[in-house]
C-alpha cells in the first residue's frame, strides 16, 4: 500500500490535538517542541491542508484537520486493540466471538438468538451490553463483530451497516399467579383495571403497545416503567404489574420467574435484528447465528 504521508507525522498531529498545543504535545512525547511542529508542517505539507489554527494561547483543528482528526482516531484506536488481538489469536486455539447486545433487548431473546454459536466447543464469547448508537460506534471500529437488537441501525452516511432479520416473536402478558387470576375475566380490556408494567419508550416496541392499547380503547393503569427488560420481569414477577414479554421464550420465562400467562397482545411483534459491517457475513460464527435467514 502507498500513501502519501507517513504515519510517525499523522501520530503527532493526533496526539497535539488531543492535548491542544504543541508544548503540551511535546511534554507527552518527551520531545523538543521544535521537533513536534515541524513533524506537523511535514503531514500538512504532503496532504496539502492546514490541519491547525491559533486559538488565543493554544490551537484549534481546521475542517481539514477535522476530517484528518476523525480518521486518525479510527487509525490509533484500532492500533490500540492490535496487541491484545495478536495475542488472543496466538495464545489459544479459540473462536473469539465479540457481541454487542442493545441494552433494551430481552435477555432471554438474547440467550435464544445466540444459542447456536454457544455450541462452540471453542467459543470465547465476549458480550458488551450498551446503546445501539454506543454499540454501532464499536462495530464500526470492528471493536465487535455483531450487534444484537430490537430494531435495524438507522442509515448513517458515515457508516456502511447492514441489518440481518434474525425473527421476530408475538407478546403475551404474563404476570404473578394472583395478578392473572384477577386480570383474567374480560381480558384484555381488565388491563385497565390491574397494575401493568411496561418497558419504556427506549424499546423499539413500546410505540406498538401504545397502539394496541389506543386500538382497543383500554386505558391501562401503569405502575412501572423499565429500560432494563429482566428488572421488567423480577418486578412484575413479585406481583407488582401484568406485563409484556416475548412469546418466544415462554417456557424459559415461566421456569425462570414463576409467572404465568395471561393472554396474547394479538398483532404486536417484537423484531430482532444481527447488525454487520459487511453484506456477506464472513464470520463463521456469526453465519450460524444467521443460518435460518440466510
Amino acid at each position: 500500500m502507498s500513501t502519501s504521508f507517513n504515519y510517525k507525522h499523522l501520530y503527532y498531529f493526533w496526539v497535539v490535538a488531543k492535548e491542544g498545543g504543541i508544548s503540551r504535545a511535546a511534554n507527552k512525547l518527551d520531545m523538543a517542541v521544535q521537533t513536534v511542529s515541524a513533524q506537523v508542517r511535514e503531514l500538512e505539507r504532503s496532504l496539502g491542508f492546514a490541519l491547525l489554527k491559533p486559538a488565543g494561547r493554544g490551537l484549534v483543528l481546521t475542517e481539514a484537520g477535522l476530517a484528518a482528526m476523525q480518521q486518525a482516531d479510527l487509525i490509533f484506536q484500532l492500533g490500540e486493540n492490535l496487541p491484545a488481538r495478536v495475542r488472543d489469536a496466538a495464545s489459544s486455539p479459540t473462536l473469539r466471538l465479540a457481541v454487542g447486545i442493545c441494552d433494551s433487548l430481552p435477555k432471554l431473546v438474547v440467550h435464544r438468538l445466540l444459542l447456536p454459536a454457544i455450541t462452540e466447543p471453542n467459543l470465547r464469547l465476549l458480550c458488551h451490553e450498551g446503546e445501539l448508537d454506543d454499540l454501532l460506534g464499536d462495530l464500526a471500529l470492528h471493536r465487535l463483530d455483531v450487534v444484537l437488537s430490537d430494531r435495524p441501525a438507522p442509515a448513517n452516511p458515515n457508516i456502511k451497516l447492514y441489518n440481518h432479520a434474525m425473527g421476530s416473536s408475538a407478546l403475551g402478558w404474563y404476570g404473578s399467579p394472583a395478578l392473572v387470576q384477577a386480570a383474567r375475566q374480560d381480558f384484555p380490556q381488565s388491563l385497565g383495571n390491574v397494575p401493568v408494567l411496561l418497558p419504556t419508550v427506549h424499546t423499539a416496541v413500546r410505540d406498538r403497545l401504545d397502539q394496541w392499547f389506543e386500538h382497543r380503547a383500554i386505558r391501562p393503569r401503569i405502575v412501572g416503567e423499565f429500560e432494563d427488560g429482566a428488572l421488567l420481569k423480577t418486578f412484575g414477577a413479585s406481583g407488582m404489574g401484568v406485563f409484556p414479554a416475548a412469546e418466544w421464550v415462554h417456557d424459559n420465562l415461566l421456569a425462570h420467574y414463576a409467572v404465568q400467562r395471561l393472554g396474547p397482545c394479538e398483532g404486536v411483534s417484537e423484531h430482532f435484528y444481527a447488525i454487520g459491517t459487511e453484506k456477506k457475513v464472513q464470520h463463521p460464527l456469526v453465519q450460524r447465528l444467521l443460518q435460518p435467514a440466510l
